[in-house]
């Protein structure tokens, strides 16, 4: 025992100062590289890339539970009906609210220079219109054929030229559409475009109907003139709103709505025109229709928006809000109304938790993407963007919503694995709002490498992710393992004197511990032990 104690300290003693910079040096640089690639793993994935390794693999080779294997079949189809529910949470939808993309959209892009629209959100909005108004049957009409081309070129100024090329053989409607989108500079220039398109549209529509039993051909054709249709009056009817004439746009959306109720078409429930109604009766501030429409559209059977819910919940923050005290509150208890109210809220939250920072101005606006994705950032700009200034019309709804909007985190600890009124919050909303938004991290390969750095939008993430403990740890020990080569490679025999201590305090337990073993076995017995 001591012959090994004297060979240890010889040994402790015949190391240099050098031995000390090298392994502290080599232990920084290790970690660092750790620290380096765990970082970039958890920016890229959302996790560490340690734990999930020690979770996924090293957790069953111990013996523990696999938390992913289902452990009867009732919970096997749980699960897929949630991993069901997830998937069509995370669908991406049309902005029912969406700009002009030649009056708005490319306008602000002239004044600062900088790009609303990402590649991605882009390219779904080519996809809709391939779908919105094209058919089988176009090669038989040859502006038609033209312009099934048109919605497919990704160059904008080819697209318009070949909207005036088709208008140089006929009157298309969906030549107009595109230029009153793409190429209008103006609201009023838009607008009148489109009263072109409906005249235009109105003629198709009438003229397929008549023929649309006559085969497949004729009903695939007619339910493009009806989407055609739709759409031209929706857009019309945003022009008016835009322009001032808010009841004239109402009556439109109005008819919109009763004519999407008679037709059997999947695409029309795309546009959800409700939404578009429910702003313009808000601005008109008839909150009577507007609970009428809520009426119909917020059931448990139909899918939810932000716009739905953070509507309903404004005219239930309407009826006390102007009265509404925290300090009251406090001391009294919330009324029936006031707590009604504060459902309506809590409600709202949970469905999309990204609104409030943007209604209460905690965060900034740009311009609203022209898709969206349901509980998402994207969809939170959206309804932000048409509907602020109705919360600020409302007397003490804003401070209401601000008193009371962080609560619902209470009710759902979490969020991704369970919620209170809705479904878990998806996690894929981040990955999609980071292609839909000009995010400040994200650009598409095909984008310039200036309109990258037009990117400028802070993606809200929610829940809020927190650093990995094994982040933390290898920050921490490639900091103290980097100051410690520092110090030896400064003084090298301190540091010298200090690591011998330090050992000689580390071995000192088990030191202390052999003499008491050697003082309690017999000595015979004990060189024994030490031969074998």
């Amino acid at each position: 025992m001591f012959g090994t104690e004297s060979s240890l300290s010889m040994f402790l003693n015949t190391l240099t100062p050098k031995f000390y910079v090298a392994l502290t040096g080599t232990s920084s640089l290790i970690s660092g590289l750790i620290l380096i690639f765990e970082w970039w793993y958890f920016r890229k994935y959302g996790t560490s890339f340690i734990e999930q390794v020690s979770v996924s693999h090293l957790r069953p080779l111990l013996g523990g539970v696999d938390s992913s294997s289902p452990t009867n079949p009732n919970t096997s189809n749980g699960e897929a009906d949630s991993n069901r529910q997830s998937v069509s949470e995370c669908k991406v939808w049309r902005n029912p609210l969406n700009l002009f993309r030649g009056a708005e959209y490319n306008r602000y892009t002239w004044v600062t220079g900088r790009e609303p629209l990402t590649y991605y959100d882009m390219n779904l909005s080519a996809q809709d219109h391939q779908t919105f108004f094209t058919c089988d049957s176009d090669h038989l009409r040859p502006a038609d054929a033209i312009m099934q081309k048109a919605w497919r070129e990704r160059n904008p100024q080819a697209r318009i030229s070949a909207a005036h090329e088709a208008l140089e053989l006929e009157d298309c409607a969906t030549a107009y559409i595109l230029l009153a989108e793409e190429e209008a500079t103006t609201i009023m220039e838009a607008e009148r475009l489109f009263k072109q398109a409906l005249k235009a549209g109105e003629g198709c529509y009438r003229r397929s109907q008549q023929l649309q039993h006559h085969g497949t051909q004729y009903e695939a054709q007619h339910r493009r003139d009806t989407n055609v249709l739709v759409y031209i009056k929706r857009r019309l009817a945003m022009c008016s709103r835009k322009l001032g004439r808010t009841r004239e746009a109402v009556k439109m959306m109005r008819d919109l709505c009763v004519f999407q109720l008679m037709k059997e078409f999947p695409l029309l429930s795309m546009f959800n025109i409700h939404e578009n109604l429910l702003e313009s009766l808000l601005e008109l501030q008839n909150y009577a229709d507007v609970q009428a429409v809520l009426a119909k559209y917020d059931d448990i059977s139909l899918p939810k928006s932000a716009t739905i819910c953070y509507t309903a919940a404004l005219l239930k923050a309407r009826a006390v809000s102007d009265k509404f005290s925290p300090e009251a509150a406090s001391r009294r208890g919330l009324s029936t109304a006031e707590m009604n109210a504060v459902e309506a809220i809590h409600r709202a939250v949970e469905f999309n938790p990204h609104v409030p920072k943007y209604l209460l101005e905690m965060k900034s606006l740009i311009l609203p993407p022209e898709h969206i994705l349901k509980r998402g950032d994207s969809e939170a700009i959206a309804y932000a963007f048409f509907h602020l200034q109705h919360w600020k019309r409302v007397e003490g709804a804003l401070n209401l919503l601000h008193c009371t909007w962080e609560g619902t985190f209470r009710m759902i600890p979490y969020p991704l694995e369970k919620g209170h009124l809705f479904y878990p919050y998806p996690i894929c909303t981040e990955t999609a709002d980071r292609e839909l938004l000009p995010s400040k991290r994200h650009h598409t390969p095909a984008q310039t490498h200036a309109a990258a750095a037009d990117m400028f939008h802070e993606v809200s993430v929610y829940p809020k992710k927190e650093l990995p403990f094994f982040i933390l740890f290898t920050a921490g020990l490639c900091s103290f393992t980097a100051m410690l080569a520092l110090l030896t490679h400064q003084f090298p025999e301190l540091m010298g004197v200090f690591a011998k201590a330090f050992l000689s305090t580390l071995f000192a337990p088990l030191n202390f511990i052999m003499e008491k073993v050697e003082s309690i076995l017999p000595s015979s017995l004990w060189h024994q032990l030490t031969r074998i």
